[in-house]
């Protein structure tokens, strides 16, 4: 399939938008970004500050560590959106966060200036509104909703300044342009290789966050447990093992709340580290080219992208399932693997990954992301002998965007439930 120049243009488009940096866990710090935006509307430090959430985002910023503080939760990236958080960094909000800002944040706490509520009577599984109010009695409201950076509303004393709010039961989306798993693999093995390079990007700060965290120890510690003599031994010193303690490391580090930027893809930085290390680890030890590199790269989080554009940005199906769906096309692809073997290995992911539940944000979501590049590394392997999961077994369709959009009906619809149980856990634990 060609495709033309004014369609690659708005490819490249979505994945500027859907691929960018982040620091710390997007849910809290999509909480803080909206925080930060509304004291710099109100224009002064607020005294007092309310954010109404949407459940998703709640269950995904409870149990995880923000970046420089060594402390978990919302209360203090909220704190920290108003003490030293700048809007225009956009994910990288508290990337300016000092010291003396977070004893400041703690201070904002322990004075009880935070308040944190579930928002009711709305369907938007990604909704941050932010409510703050100065001393003087000036008061301020930023609302994002949709994506993580997606400001639809701002108003400061009553006067509007954005209105850009979606109807009830729509959701706000970015440029995305009609997807498919052929247009998808065409335009990442066909497009000129200049138009592409950006990618790079996304390997050169994955995998320095990979590699700072083997300096520290940050959750689980997975990721050095598996580069240790036990994981060695166990595993094995291997292209395989070496994917997997990869990723998990920088997982690790960016789920303990390490001053480390990831590149995210489609608005989780989990998403882009396993759309990213599994691929670039895998090009390196098999000694694939650069252009090969390049090319599944794009391969992997454009699949990732097309996936979750049907999914949504937040669900109750685990993000590792789509960005690790998307590593094993680009890891089939550095195999020598061509559209055939790429949409079998998208088959063999959907037949084992799914249903995988998303019970929020935190350190054992390592866990989670080794479980799904495991399974990526193996689909690819599958796809190379030509084997595949067939129709008749399970959710797979002969057509695989149709099993792709069979896995998104899934993890969009029939797990709201699931979703539900899961926060009600969550928020009841003795």
């Amino acid at each position: 399939m060609k495709i033309e120049k004014t369609e690659r243009e708005r490819i490249i488009r979505l994945v500027k938008q859907q691929v960018v940096p982040a620091m710390g866990c997007t849910e809290p710090i999509c909480v803080s970004l909206c925080v930060a935006r509304a004291a710099e509307v109100l224009g002064e430090r607020p005294v007092a500050v309310s954010v109404f959430l949407s459940a998703n985002i709640l269950k995904n910023a409870m149990g995880v560590g923000i970046p420089g503080t060594g402390m978990v939760g919302l209360p203090i990236a909220i704190a920290l959106g108003v003490v030293a958080g700048k809007s225009a960094y956009g994910l990288e909000v508290l990337k300016d966060v000092t010291p003396t800002d977070v004893e400041q944040g703690k201070q904002y706490i322990a004075e009880r200036r935070v308040k944190i509520s579930l928002k009711e009577g709305i369907s938007e599984k990604l909704y941050v509104e932010a409510i703050v109010e100065s001393e003087s009695g000036h008061r301020a409201t930023a609302v994002i909703a949709g994506q993580h950076t997606h400001f639809v509303y701002v108003e400061k004393d009553g006067k509007v300044l954005l209105d850009n709010r979606m109807p009830q039961g729509e959701e706000a989306g970015e440029d995305e342009c009609e997807l498919n798993l052929r247009k998808v693999y065409d335009f990442s093995v066909e497009a000129p290789l200049e138009e592409i390079e950006f990618i790079r990007e996304a390997r050169r700060l994955n995998e320095s966050a990979s590699r700072q965290a083997l300096k520290g120890c940050y959750g689980h510690e997975l990721g050095k447990t598996l580069s240790r003599p036990l994981g060695r031994g166990i595993m094995g010193d291997t292209i395989f093992s070496h994917i997997l303690s990869s990723t998990s490391c920088a997982c690790d580090a960016r789920m303990a709340g390490a001053m480390i930027p990831v590149m995210s893809n489609s608005g989780s930085g989990n998403q882009g580290i396993c759309a990213t290390m599994p691929v670039v680890v895998f090009a390196e030890e098999n000694h694939n080219t650069d252009e090969e590199l390049v090319r599944a790269l794009m391969l992997s989080h454009l699949t990732a992208i097309y996936i979750k554009q049907s999914l949504g940005v937040l669900s109750a199906l685990c993000g590792c399932v789509v960005a690790s769906t998307g590593s094993s096309c680009g890891i089939t692809y550095l195999m020598g693997g061509k559209y055939e073997q790429v949409s079998y290995a998208v088959k063999n992911m959907i037949a084992n990954l799914t249903g995988m539940i998303c019970d929020g944000a935190k350190p054992s979501c390592a866990l989670k992301l080794t479980s799904g590049v495991s399974t990526a590394v193996l689909s690819a392997m599958l796809a190379m002998q030509q084997k595949c999961v067939s129709s008749v077994e399970g959710i797979i369709d002969d057509d695989v965007d149709k099993s792709i959009h069979n896995l998104t009906s899934i993890g969009a619809e029939a797990m709201n439930e699931t979703d539900r149980k899961v926060l009600e856990i969550m928020t009841h634990k003795s």
